[in-house]
């Protein structure tokens, strides 16, 4: 009795494919015991891996960039762009890799980003921006710092907004204690690429001089900011060789109060010298500023509180586990806190990255088990065999921490977008 003929014939490709897969099934039947450990093997490494994963809300998706920050107090925007931006520019613009450069100019200010394509290493790619500013860097105007770039970090860097408020306090205290010790102490920790303070009053020492003083010496401001420059430092004086005994000289000039700047020596009249008392006053105030800073909280009521304060944006480094991260930064906050004058306060609740990853991941969590749930109810329902059910079950957490132990081998994260695909 003749057999129906197939309609086409298998390709070499089909017939290895099918090959394998038979020989694959008869030796996971054959080895029973080896299946099964390297399914219970795979489990405890993925389990391993999956709790040292890191957590974001969406993946990276910054190309590697590096950013060049000028300062020029007091120069216009178009002179800085002229001047600053322009050539910086021009210098960057022909390094190797660089796919696209950016920047913004405002008074007293240059950003200038440049990119690099994907796959660069960000450290190679800082070095090469270095290389050029050094290049550019005697061409820029006198008054203009030389250019900085600044810590490495990504768009989702942002993990943490604090604020350090007080009734008590000035915005001057809250400004230096901000910059003194918080952002020290938050430097500090493996992790954390910036941490800028925002708001608050900048602390300075300012000499007021009387314009009826200064005729009466014949003397300019020019003449007494040079003084001050010069004068406002410790000089080496090299080693005083006594015997078996040997001293180091040093001129000690370097100012520490007002009284000390009050007694600098700007001239000579005859053999009366003119200080800066004899000029005008010395006091400590506030440096320009062109904003300020507030935060909000909650009162007893729940009614919205503003007040006044220094708001500090903390930044991570690429690659830093957001959700470790934090629980750093939350345990010396609270050091922190323990140590400030009676009536300082840190709010750590303004915005926290790690809210939104938690919230995130929880409700794509969820969804990944509700699914999870509903095909198990469909596999038993249609199956009908306990066993065959089982078997299929396995396949689900078996395949989840497969795919992310493939996740970290290209160097992936755990967020929404991966478990979203994950639970579909």
């Amino acid at each position: 009795r003749s057999r129906p003929r197939r309609s086409g014939r298998a390709t070499p490709t089909e017939e290895e494919h099918e090959t394998m897969v038979n020989l694959l099934i008869r030796w996971s039947l054959a080895h029973r015991l080896p299946v099964l450990f390297m399914a219970g093997l795979l489990i405890l490494v993925g389990v391993f891996v999956t709790a040292r994963m890191p957590v974001d809300v969406f993946p990276d998706l910054t190309a590697p960039t590096v950013t060049v920050i000028v300062e020029g107090h007091g120069i216009s925007p178009k002179e800085m762009e002229t001047q600053v931006t322009f050539p910086i520019e021009a210098a960057v613009n022909g390094a190797p890799d660089v796919r696209r450069v950016r920047s913004g100019t405002a008074v007293g200010i240059a950003v200038v980003w440049v990119e690099f394509e994907w796959g660069t290493d960000i450290y190679r790619a800082r070095q090469t921006v270095a290389e050029r500013l050094a290049a550019v860097a005697g061409s820029l105007p006198a008054q203009v710092e030389p250019p900085k770039l600044a810590p490495a970090s990504s768009i989702m860097g942002e993990i943490l907004f604090i604020s350090l408020t007080s009734p008590s306090h000035s915005q001057l205290d809250l400004r230096t204690v901000a910059m003194t010790e918080v952002r020290r102490r938050l430097l500090s920790i493996a992790g954390v690429s910036q941490v800028t303070p925002i708001g608050g009053d900048t602390k300075q020492y300012q000499v007021v001089l009387s314009p009826e003083r200064l005729r009466a010496f014949g003397l300019s401001p020019t003449e007494v900011a040079r003084a001050l420059e010069e004068t406002n430092e410790n000089v080496a004086a090299g080693v005083l060789v006594s015997g078996a005994q040997e001293t180091i000289v040093e001129g000690i000039g370097r100012v520490r109060t007002p009284e000390d700047i009050g007694k600098t020596v700007i001239t000579l009249r005859g053999e009366s010298p003119v200080r800066v008392s004899d000029l005008g006053t010395v006091t400590v105030g506030a440096a320009f500023k062109r904003g300020v800073g507030s935060a909000s909280r909650r009162g007893p009521d729940w009614e919205p509180i503003i007040e006044p304060g220094v708001i500090v944006a903390i930044q991570k480094q690429p690659g830093a586990n957001t959700l470790e991260l934090t629980k750093q930064l939350d345990r010396a906050l609270d050091e922190i806190q323990a140590s400030l004058p009676a009536g300082m306060h840190v709010n750590k609740d303004l915005f926290r990255q790690a809210d939104f990853i938690g919230n995130s991941v929880r409700n794509a969590t969820t969804a990944l088990l509700e699914g999870a749930a509903v095909v198990m109810l469909i596999v038993i329902a249609f199956l009908a065999s306990g066993r065959a059910s089982l078997i299929t079950l396995l396949a689900l957490p078996l395949s989840l921490l497969t795919a992310i132990l493939v996740l970290r081998a290209f160097g992936g994260t755990i967020n929404t977008m991966t478990l979203g695909g994950m639970a579909i």
